[in-house]
């Protein structure tokens, strides 16, 4: 019978030397844990392999630089601009300042051309010992006047607000405790009507040609605006005229103004008041003298009808 071939066994191969001690050797093989390897290769992926804390530190520095440079332009293009910023500088204060010394010119002549035609007005408002021309002028008021007169001050309610309470213009009472251009108006015609040979407002002359308006929050008397309390200078016979005043129409009208709005006022005879002259005369008629008069020289007149409007 022929051999059979010796049966191998078909068992499992021999076990490791080292089989027992498995973790041992799982440790020794893999030193680096998977999660680490993954975390490295993601960042290197990300960023290059840098660290955060290095990418970070990098683009501070490189946003320091950046400052840097934008500073260091900065200063240098300021250098350069200032020469000519500095001129044009100093060429606009050359050309304020020659300005305004033009204007202080001007305003210097205005100055004196007003002073000599006033003083030409005034002179033309009187004639030696004319009595007609004295009165004349004393009435346009081209000449300071003193005398005895009364002082007359009127203002507001007590509880009015300073700067406040609407526009002064009306036609009527006050009805807001403030002191309005038509009640000054009424007040200054009354003087004229007790027997007033001059009146002034707050050390404004009046004249047959005065206006009292108001603008806004202001009385304005011939244009230039007046705050309370008002103060009324009139020359005349002092008690005679306060008596007079407060007995008229007009004197009625203003103890109204007090009692039903509050409107406070004080009114005194005084044995001397002193009221300036006009500011500025206005001339509306000359008529010249007829040859037989023996004079070849021209005089004016001015318009010399009272009251205020």
């Amino acid at each position: 019978m022929p051999q059979q071939p010796p049966i191998r066994s078909t068992g499992s191969p021999p076990a490791r030397p080292d089989a027992s001690m498995s973790l041992l050797t799982n440790v020794m093989e893999h030193s680096l844990d998977d999660g680490y390897a993954e975390a490295a290769a993601r960042r290197r992926a990300e960023g290059g392999g840098l660290p955060r804390t290095l990418r970070a530190r990098l683009g501070l520095a490189a946003g320091l630089v950046l400052a840097a440079m934008v500073v260091t332009v900065g200063a240098a293009e300021a250098r350069i601009a200032a020469p000519v910023l500095a001129k044009e500088r100093e060429e606009l204060i050359d050309r304020i300042e020659a300005e305004t010394a033009d204007a202080d010119a001007l305003e210097h002549g205005v100055d004196q051309l007003r002073d000599e035609v006033g003083e030409r007005q005034r002179k033309a408002l009187s004639t030696e010992g004319s009595g007609q021309e004295q009165l004349a002028s004393l009435l346009a008021g081209a000449t300071e006047v003193d005398g005895s007169g009364v002082k007359l001050v009127v203002d507001d309610a007590k509880d009015t607000e300073a700067g406040g309470g609407g526009p002064r213009e009306s036609s009527g009472f006050s009805d807001t405790g403030r002191v309005r251009d038509r009640d000054m108006q009424r007040i200054v015609n009354g003087l004229w009507e007790s027997g007033a040979e001059a009146v002034a407002i707050n050390g404004q002359r009046l004249t047959a040609l005065s206006a009292i308006r108001a603008a806004g929050d202001a009385i304005m008397v011939d244009n230039r605006p007046l705050v309370p309390p008002y103060t009324v200078l009139a020359v005349g016979d002092g008690k005679k005229l306060s008596t007079a005043f407060q007995d008229s129409a007009d004197g009625h009208y203003l103890h109204a103004l007090r009692e039903n709005f509050g409107i406070r006022f004080s009114i005194s005879s005084e044995d001397k008041v002193r009221l300036p002259a006009a500011p500025s005369l206005i001339v509306r008629t000359a008529v010249p003298e007829t040859a037989d008069a023996g004079k070849g020289s021209g005089q004016s007149t001015a318009d010399t009808g009272k009251g205020a409007s």
